[in-house]
């Protein structure tokens, strides 16, 4: 490469190369000018003195050429200049399932996941009271609002699954579904069940490496209006809350959740993810989309040992230098390597997948409070089935509490 052709690589990197019509703008590279470049036909064009006054191709030239060559692959499929297409660059691997493996995690799925759930719900201790009626044992009140979770049913309905459970010493009583309703609605629950995620997904500690971050939204039966302001009108439908998640690629436990209202920003919530994560598991790549393309999360990642995927937009430049600099150079020229990492990503896609299609897209709670923790149960089920899952397909015998001892998640809490 000659020296012309590394510069105008590094324009191509680091500047904003616009195109209008058959004519490209290119940016100069230590001044505030601009070049009007024409890269086609016999002899190429720029505007530049260099070109001017030499007649040969400059670096401006050259990294139109660079971006033309970048923009056959910006996401796996485009357009090469007008006339030619470009079908799909990376191929999709695909798994053979283990269908022995599967078929025994299924059948077996519903025993094993009530003794899963109740060693998961154990260590939880009730605080302590000192007047009134007495409550309900507080892993009894998670055990059920999780098993009617995992159930489906309404609370009156799931009251045959409750005494069930209980006749199978799962629980010290039958919990009415009242109790479960209030249990809900109770805030203090919100940080235990956060924790409870977090211990549901360790027993695949030796096993996830590589991970995926992504929100989505559950419905509620509630509705809401809000100012829509790309049609200029006040609009309405249903209510929903957002679940923002980490999630292991290979097996879809889910590693780290944060539970916000429908207006929050996927950004912000990239690093207390990512951070619980690194907290219990080896972190060796986070992939995102690109609502989380910021120079602080790539260097977050790198602290933790780790290296992030997020794809860049459109109006993207490497100016800012650095790891952000370098990452930026990695997409646009070794794409095909780039986004066989970033293309994990879709696991996440498929973990919301799994937890609605079987625990439904929607909540029955009505406030605030226990639309969250109702969400809370919903990932603990799916933790629980996955470890269910990897029982019978990796031979693992799950141990939930076996490093870490609830401490002080119930001081504060009632039911």
């Amino acid at each position: 490469m000659t020296p012309r052709e590394e510069r105008g690589l590094v324009i191509a990197a680091t500047k904003k190369i616009e195109r209008k019509g058959n004519d490209w703008i290119v940016p100069s590279q230590n001044t505030k000018a601009k070049y009007v470049v024409r890269p086609h036909g016999e002899k190429p064009y720029c505007s530049c003195p260099d070109h001017d006054a030499l007649g040969i191709k400059c670096k401006h030239i050259f990294a139109v050429e660079f971006v033309i060559q970048r923009e056959l692959f910006p996401d796996g499929t485009e357009e090469v200049t007008q006339t030619v297409t470009v079908k799909e660059t990376i191929k999709r691997k695909t798994y053979k399932q283990i269908w022995p493996a599967y078929d025994a995690a299924q059948t077996h799925e519903k025993d094993k996941f009530l003794q899963l759930l109740h060693d998961l719900c154990s260590k939880v201790e009730s605080p302590a009271q000192t007047m009134g009626r007495p409550r309900v044992a507080l892993s009894d009140a998670i055990f059920a609002a999780c098993f009617k979770v995992y159930s489906t049913f309404s609370g009156r309905r799931f009251m045959c699954d409750m005494r069930a459970a209980h006749e199978k010493g799962y629980t010290t009583k039958p919990v009415h579904f009242n109790s479960i309703a209030k249990a809900l609605e109770n805030p203090d629950l919100f940080p235990i069940l956060k924790a409870l995620v977090i211990q549901s997904s360790l027993p695949l500690k030796a096993v996830e490496t590589d991970f995926a971050v992504d929100s989505s939204g559950f419905s509620a039966c509630r509705f809401v209006k809000w100012f829509d302001e790309k049609y200029g009108k006040e609009s309405s439908g249903r209510d929903w809350v957002k679940a923002h998640i980490c999630c292991g690629v290979k097996t879809n436990v889910v590693t780290a959740v944060e539970i916000r209202s429908r207006q929050s920003a996927d950004i912000n919530e990239f690093a207390p993810l990512t951070k619980t994560t690194a907290a219990n598991f080896k972190i060796n790549e986070v992939s995102g989309d690109k609502a989380y393309g910021s120079k602080d999360n790539l260097e977050l990642i790198d602290s933790l040992g780790g290296t992030a995927f997020i794809a860049f937009k459109k109006s993207t430049t490497g100016e800012s230098g650095g790891l952000w600099q370098k990452m930026f150079h990695y997409f646009c020229y070794r794409q095909e390597e780039f986004l066989a990492h970033y293309h994990k990503r879709s696991n996440v896609e498929s973990t919301f997948s799994m937890i609605k299609a079987k625990f439904r897209d929607h909540v029955r709670s009505k406030t605030d409070v226990a639309m969250k923790n109702e969400v809370l149960c919903k990932i603990i089920c799916h933790n629980i089935c996955c470890v269910i899952q990897e029982m019978y397909e990796l031979g693992i015998e799950p141990n939930f509490w076996a490093e870490h001892k609830v401490t002080d998640l119930t001081q504060k809490s009632s039911v």
